[in-house]
């Protein structure tokens, strides 16, 4: 970002003096008048060097011609949560003239840190200096960072103004991501995730798509007929791969969770989803992100993204994730009716008969199905107060997702979701879900 740094208006200029200034020139006054009421003609000239001090530092400082640019530059763009974010300031004075004492000072959130202040003695005509400070959060979300604040003051420290840029920059703090242990998933098979299958782009010779050549490519690909229309070399291309899709529904009700803070049952979803969605994508999935509300990110339209990109469009859509109104699977389920082939990873909260019974023919749409049941009562603590009722119900709603086709992993507060996840492992379905999570 850049900007003008030169101070304007006289009025200004005297706004800005300092506590010193202001004294020097109420000092600079009263021996003035004593001088003038004592006929005393040598305290006058002290009073009219004091008064003239801080006037003559402001005037200086309004007629000093400079002109400086700034620039921000974040280490990393997405910070996980908890992790450090270095943030990088540049500021290059642009003008033929020094600078004098310049104090800069970027405008942070409250949650972020204290707000970064520094201060700079000088910076020679066409020079620069950098700063650094670091910022850190264990909430997610979109934080502002700037516009950056330039303070200017004379020698004497008579006089301050201040001036601001107006660029700023945005800080993404995402959910944490966990790394997983490869597992075959339900449904997991020839065409899908790692085992993809392909097939060819068109069929007959003269529909062949060529492309240009590249290094390494084998001559007996050369398709002669295009070579001899572009005038360049031209291959055939061959099989291409048929991604599989799959999507990661996180349930953000938020009468389906319990606890506050980082430690809730909320936060743990986000994380999970966000986990997950960077495994299958890593995997060679299609991956979207599908709420209850409906709403998908990516489109499984957007088909010309690379991992990276679709990476960072799926935890940029989890940074800023917040509770729903509660309204039901209903608009998820619809979503998953129109599109929802492939495999479904739902991470959902509490359920009654109406919810279970959605998520249940969610199943018949997709082909694997695994959910994450996680049981909020642990996040409360109300699991101690009617631990059997508890399990009955969530025994209940393990069965009929299982009789379903599912693959349910309950999970409770303080599990360890690579633990969790190995257990979804479609040839240990057979294994009890607390033995494989001891292990």
């Amino acid at each position: 970002m850049a900007g003008p740094a030169r101070p304007s208006g006289l009025r200004a200029a005297l706004q800005g003096l300092t506590t010193r200034g202001r004294s020097f020139l109420a000092a600079g006054l009263t021996a003035a008048l004593c001088a003038y009421l004592f006929g005393q003609s040598s305290l006058v000239q002290v009073g009219v060097l004091l008064a003239v001090l801080p006037l003559a530092s402001a005037l200086l400082l309004v007629r000093t011609r400079y002109r400086v640019a700034s620039g921000r530059r974040l280490s990393p763009q997405r910070a996980a949560a908890g992790q450090e974010a270095r943030v990088h300031l540049r500021l290059d004075n642009v003008s033929r003239v020094p600078t004098g004492l310049l104090l800069l000072e970027d405008k942070v959130p409250y949650v972020l840190g204290p707000r970064p202040r520094f201060v700079l003695d000088r910076v020679e005509p066409r020079g620069f200096r950098e700063v650094s400070y670091r910022v850190r959060s264990d909430l997610r979300g979109r934080y502002p960072l700037g516009p950056l604040q330039l303070r200017l003051s004379d020698p004497f420290g008579m006089c301050e103004l201040t001036r601001s840029f107006s660029a700023a920059d945005v800080l993404t703090v995402v959910p944490q991501v966990q790394s997983l242990p490869p597992v075959r998933l339900p449904g997991e098979s020839a065409g899908q995730g790692e085992s993809n299958a392909h097939a060819l782009a068109l069929a007959g010779d003269d529909d062949v798509i060529p492309r240009e050549y590249r290094h390494g490519d084998d001559l007996r690909r050369v398709h002669w007929k295009s070579t001899a229309r572009y005038g360049e070399l031209m291959v055939r291309r061959e099989e291409q791969p048929l991604r599989a899709r799959a999507t990661v529904l996180l349930d953000t009700r938020e009468t389906a969770h319990r606890g506050s803070g980082p430690a809730s049952s909320f936060e743990w979803a986000v994380s999970a989803a966000a986990s997950i969605s960077v495994d299958l994508v890593q995997r060679g999935y299609q991956t979207r992100l599908l709420t209850d509300t409906g709403r998908a990110h990516p489109q499984h339209g957007s088909t010309n993204t690379t991992n990276a990109e679709t990476v960072g469009v799926l935890l940029d859509a989890l940074a800023v994730v917040e509770h729903s109104d509660g309204g039901g699977l209903a608009r998820a389920e619809e979503v998953l009716r129109l599109g929802g082939e492939g495999l479904l990873v739902a991470i959902v909260g509490d359920l009654d008969d109406e919810q279970l019974e959605r998520l249940t023919r969610l199943r018949r749409r997709t082909g694997g199905a695994v959910a994450l049941l996680l049981d909020t009562g642990t996040w409360a603590g109300l699991r101690h107060l009617f631990p059997d009722a508890a399990d009955d119900q969530a025994d209940s709603a393990v069965g009929r997702l299982r009789e379903a086709g599912w693959t349910v992993l309950p999970v409770r507060a303080g599990d360890s979701l690579p633990a969790l996840w190995r257990a979804a492992d479609r040839t240990q379905n057979s294994v009890p879900y607390r033995d494989e999570v001891g292990a």
